[in-house]
């Protein structure tokens, strides 16, 4: 098992203010739902180093934006229903609560964040989904300060794994669920037409612009698919409190690169293609299998990777992903990748340009600028 990449490789830079990484987005910006079908999402290809670094496209021309040797890299996790509303009594005293399952810890105990948490303390009793025998139960085992607690369920194993699949719905982010309920339709658009693998509780959100025809159209052009696995955990909406953002933590995330897949895509970068990350969280992945000469070495374990600007990248290059939060750990990773500054300017053409934001939003491909700002 290789070992956990640490996020604070950066703390003997100079600081990073949080502030510099803010921007306005219009509320109406932000997409509720995704397009269909998902590969009508339009496309910002943004090419800092040419005299005009942005062209307007659209998601099913990437077959004619990449070349023939060239490799898109995805992220097969697949997300579970891992968001549960519940209730818990004490005596005559009934108290609503949301939890977002985040850290699987056995066949039985989950790590998740509650809202309220003030709401419950150690040794509470949640009912998920009705009461009685009907129920999912979990018992609260510990509570910590930011909100986490620690799950005990009935039942466990493959039987709590269908119980949550029947009970739990799909975690959309905040950004969504402040403005609307989860619902059925999300089950479907929330999640890859390739994912593979259960364990995420949030989706590798660019690969959902994808569908069957377009991978096909890839395949076709001579663009190989290689496919990685990196559960996705809730580090990506959580926000970045510290004014030097360098000392911001991830969490640890659980992922694998196997040897097959690591051989191949060295094998491209020798024949001269290029290595395309289909989100952040195939290139956080891939940056933490490769050694400092690019090589991607087999990986399975977890990674706390936090990469901002000064970041050096060895194993991509090129990088296609949605429009991301301001002051979030995402836009600081773009960022990081194109330049900040130009980054800022993409974003401000893609609001003037009615481009949509954030999960279900539209996406951009990103190359690496030579000279960073």
């Amino acid at each position: 098992m290789s070992p956990p990449i640490s996020s604070n490789r950066h703390l003997d830079l100079a600081p990073l203010r949080l502030d510099d990484f803010d921007y306005d987005l219009p509320p109406d910006r932000i997409a509720l739902r995704p397009v269909q079908p998902r590969d009508a999402a339009r496309l910002l290809a943004v090419s800092p180093d040419r005299p005009e670094p942005f062209q307007d496209s659209c998601v099913a021309d990437l077959p004619q934006l990449l070349e023939p040797g060239d490799a898109l890299i995805f992220n097969d996790t697949r997300v579970i229903p891992a968001g549960l509303a519940g209730t818990r009594r004490r005596g005559e005293t009934v108290a609503h609560v949301e939890v977002t399952l985040y850290q699987r810890l056995d066949a039985a105990r989950w790590r998740a964040f509650a809202r309220p948490a003030k709401r419950l303390k150690q040794s509470d009793r949640i009912a998920f989904g009705g009461e009685g025998e009907t129920a999912l139960w979990a018992n609260v085992e510990e509570r910590g300060a930011e909100g986490e607690v620690t799950l005990a369920f009935e039942p466990q194993g493959d039987e709590l794994d269908a119980a949550l699949r029947e009970f739990g719905h799909m975690p959309l982010p905040p950004y969504i669920g402040r403005k609307r309920a989860p619902d059925g339709r999300d089950r479907q658009d929330y999640q890859t037409v390739y994912a593979a693998h259960d364990g995420a509780v949030a989706a590798p959100t660019a690969g959902l612009h994808f569908t069957p025809r377009l991978l096909e159209a890839l395949s076709n052009r001579g663009i190989a698919l290689h496919f990685v696995t990196l559960h996705v955990g809730p580090g990506t909406f959580l926000p970045v409190k510290q004014d030097d953002v360098r000392r911001h933590r991830m969490l640890p995330e659980w992922g694998a690169v196997d040897a097959a897949t690591a051989q191949n895509l060295n094998e491209v970068r020798s024949a001269g293609g290029r290595r395309i990350a289909v989100g952040t969280t195939a290139l956080r992945l891939l940056e933490s299998a490769a050694r400092e000469d690019g090589e991607i070495e087999a990986y399975r374990g977890e990674t706390e990777l936090f990469i901002t600007p000064g970041y050096r990248f060895k194993a991509v290059d090129l990088l296609l992903t949605n429009f991301h939060l301001p002051r979030s750990t995402l836009f600081m990773l773009v960022a990081a990748f194109t330049g900040l500054e130009v980054m800022k300017r993409a974003y401000a053409h893609a609001v003037q340009s009615g481009y949509r934001f954030y999960s279900y939003g539209d996406a951009c491909l990103l190359e690496p600028a030579r000279a960073m700002p």
